[in-house]
């Protein structure tokens, strides 16, 4: 009885306090629930200044993803993606053996894909990821020896400092390509066309056929690559006959052999498109046999052997626009004063929109002042669909619209950092996709459940305004918009020349060659019913 009674006393004690504590946060000026729920509260909507930003030559070296091919844009324009990697041994002062002579010459990178489909014999059926434009589209496709040399670092008045490459670079690295002196030809020129002249990214299983120690054929499947043959003769030259000393370290050998360079124009009529690829996994695989001594072993004793070089060190993505009127227009001729009717988003070396949160700091202090309590705040983007309709060709026999990005990202412009709401979201990915995390945040498309195309974006940030809201001296910061590729990436990379608004823009839309058409905040009649650009909030107000 007296341990019953004990127990009820702690029991009441703990509510109170737990019902103190409740009632205490909830009466912190901006704070309290987060919810969909919006039952029973309040909401408040505040105009946005928003406009647009050309994003000009941008820092494209090291990225960990790369496009490569041509796509053309049917809303933006065409935008064309080189690319250039430095080259690195798997192990340096390498045993070549004696007297070689190599068989075969072979690059291969990975595309992205996922399997459809898995037959009885384990064969598989893949569809590629991360291709945009013609599904079926070509390209010409040349890879060149490099005679640039990339550098991580220089100095300049005794001080190191990065050495960075930029998305305007092209021409740099195309001026500088070497060409055979008796072919005239890039390093892939096999026979086949579908390795350079009319290339496209295959989306068919790979299947290796080799021989085991017993002389039995041993059959391996591979998942789409790109697979290049390339030139024996120069690698004959360049890596199996080399000096010792120019493969001894990796200083000396990078500069050496400087490189590839990846070019891309446009195959004939052919439609072309454009491939997100990992280049890091990629490698040239040299096949060669050689004696292991040539003073005792006979002529026809050769053994086997593989070298490989591996894509990897300095890199750059090397991008060249041709921008549509309407679009070039919008970017390089922002209203800065009453903010752009749309807003044009596009990856690479394109453009961002640039949001001053001028309604709600007008209001700052009538809501302080009335001790409203913020329970979710949110912006929503919504797409202009019929400018996102338009296709590429009205002749074409496959009338395909621009491919949209899966994500767009806030961030404080000012500082360029993620905003509070991003950094405490730590929820998972909702599909098998690891780049939908910080689905509370948001940013991810909404797709319309008829038409199958994007309607609007719609991102929280409930953290971003309620710390606006309680700290009187905090700076209500501009955010800016991009289209992204993967949210997981938050670092920016420098503008070669930077201006008033931005020095800087997020790493992730430089990966992104994919771009939408928002409306704006301006309170145009163009802008359907509904759809301008506001900030929401949701506020509980005491009464």
């Amino acid at each position: 009885m007296y341990n019953t009674s004990f127990f009820k006393k702690i029991l009441l004690i703990s509510t109170v306090v737990l019902l103190y504590s409740c009632d205490k946060d909830f009466n912190a000026i901006g704070d309290d629930l987060i919810g969909d729920d919006h039952f029973g509260l309040e909401s408040e909507k505040y105009d946005v200044l928003a406009y647009n930003q050309e994003v000009t030559p941008i820092q494209s070296n090291s990225l960990t993803i790369n496009a490569l091919g041509i796509y053309d844009n049917p809303v933006l324009g065409t935008t064309t993606a080189n690319y250039t990697t430095q080259v690195a041994l798997t192990a340096y002062a390498p045993s070549i053996g004696d007297e070689p002579v190599i068989e075969s010459v072979v690059l291969s990178v990975p595309y992205f894909s996922h399997v459809t489909a898995t037959n009885t014999d384990g064969t598989s059926t893949y569809a590629l990821d991360s291709i945009y434009g013609a599904p079926e589209g070509k390209l010409k496709l040349s890879v060149y020896e490099s005679g640039v040399q990339m550098r991580a670092s220089y100095f300049d008045g005794g001080n190191q400092f990065a050495q960075l490459y930029y998305t305007d670079q092209n021409n740099d690295f195309d001026a500088y390509k070497k060409i055979d002196a008796t072919t005239g030809k890039p390093l892939n020129d096999d026979v086949s066309v579908l390795q350079n002249e009319e290339f496209f990214f295959d989306a068919k299983q790979i299947t290796d056929i080799t021989l085991d120690a017993d002389g039995k054929e041993v059959t391996t499947r591979v998942a789409p690559e790109m697979r290049l043959n390339l030139n024996k003769a120069f690698f004959q030259s360049k890596i199996l006959s080399a000096p010792a000393g120019k493969l001894a370290a990796a200083d000396v050998f990078q500069e050496y052999f400087r490189g590839l360079y990846f070019k891309v124009e446009k195959s004939g009529a052919n439609p072309s498109n454009m491939a997100l690829m990992d280049f890091t996994k990629g490698k040239i695989t040299i096949k060669y046999k050689a004696k292991t001594d040539v003073t005792t072993d006979a002529e026809t004793v050769k053994e086997d052997r593989t070298l490989v070089i591996n894509l990897t060190g300095s890199t750059a993505s090397l991008l060249q626009d041709t921008k549509s009127t309407e679009y070039a227009t919008a970017i390089q001729s922002p209203n800065v004063t009453t903010g752009d009717e749309r807003l044009f988003l596009k990856g690479g070396q394109g453009s961002l929109a640039v949001l001053e949160l001028n309604g709600l700091a007008a209001k700052l202090e009538e809501i302080r002042a009335n001790k409203w309590l913020v329970n979710e705040a949110n912006l929503v983007f919504y797409i202009d669909t019929l400018q996102m309709a338009k296709t590429a060709d009205a002749s074409a026999d496959v009338k395909k619209m621009a491919d949209e990005p899966k994500r767009v990202y806030l961030y404080d412009l000012d500082n360029n950092l993620p905003i509070v709401d991003y950094a405490a979201d730590g929820s998972t990915s909702i599909t098998t996709d690891p780049r939908m995390t910080k689905v509370i945040y948001g940013g991810i498309v909404n797709v319309n459940s008829t038409t199958k195309r994007g309607s609007y974006y719609k991102i929280r940030l409930t953290n971003h305004i309620r710390n606006i809201i309680k700290d009187a001296t905090a700076k209500n910061v501009r955010l800016g918009l991009v289209a992204i590729d993967d949210i997981s990436i938050t670092a920016s990379n420098k503008l070669k020349l930077k201006n008033s608004v931005i020095s800087e823009a997020p790493r992730s839309t430089v990966i992104t060659p994919v771009g939408t058409v928002l409306y704006g905040g301006n309170s145009s009649s163009t802008i359907p019913t509904g759809k301008k650009l506001q900030l929401e909030i949701y506020y509980t107000k005491p009464n």
